[in-house]
C-alpha cells in the first residue's frame, strides 16, 4: 500500500465541473493499492498519516501533525501510483490491486483517518478527478507499507 501526502492549505475535489468535496489546511493523501495488499495496512498507515509531525512548531520546526493543529484530511484514490515505467513509454499498472478490492481497501482507510475526529474530505473512487490544492512548504512525505 502507498500514499502520497501532501501538507496544504486546502484541497479541493471536482468532479464534471462540480466541487464534491473541500478541505482547509491540512493534508491531501493520494492512496493506492498493490495486489496482496490488506487491511491491516489501512491501520498502520492511517496512524502514522494522521500523527506524522509535519507542521511547524511556535519555533518553526516540523514538530506537529495534523492532529495537534486540527486541520483536514483529503483522501483520494489514485491505482497510478503503482505505475511501473521501467519498459517503453507507456506505463504498465499491473501491479494494482484488484479495483472491487483497492476500493475496500480505500474505504476501509477512509474510515480509520476519519475515526481520528479529523474532518475528512474524498474523491469519489473509479472516478475522473480534477484534484487542486496549495501544497505548503511545500511538503511531500512517500509512505509504503507491504505485509
Amino acid at each position: 500500500m502507498r500514499l502520497v501526502i501532501q501538507r496544504t492549505s486546502g484541497a479541493e475535489v471536482r468532479i464534471d465541473g462540480i466541487c464534491h468535496s473541500k478541505t482547509g489546511e491540512g493534508l491531501l493523501i493520494l492512496f493506492g493499492t498493490q495486489e496482496g495488499d490488506v487491511e491491516a495496512s489501512c491501520g498502520w498507515l492511517a496512524d502514522k498519516a494522521v500523527n506524522l509531525r509535519i507542521f511547524e512548531d511556535a519555533e518553526g520546526r516540523m514538530n506537529r501533525s495534523v492532529l495537534d493543529i486540527g486541520g483536514e484530511v483529503m483522501i483520494v484514490s489514485q491505482f497510478t501510483l503503482y505505475a511501473d515505467c521501467r519498459k517503453g513509454r507507456r506505463p504498465s499498472f499491473g501491479k494494482a490491486q484488484d479495483p472491487a478490492e483497492a476500493e475496500k481497501l480505500y474505504e476501509r482507510f477512509v474510515e480509520l483517518v476519519a475515526a481520528s475526529g479529523l474532518r475528512t474530505g474524498t474523491g469519489v473512487f473509479g472516478a475522473k478527478m480534477d484534484v487542486r490544492f496549495n501544497n505548503s512548504g511545500p511538503v511531500t512525505i512517500l509512505l509504503d507499507h507491504d505485509v
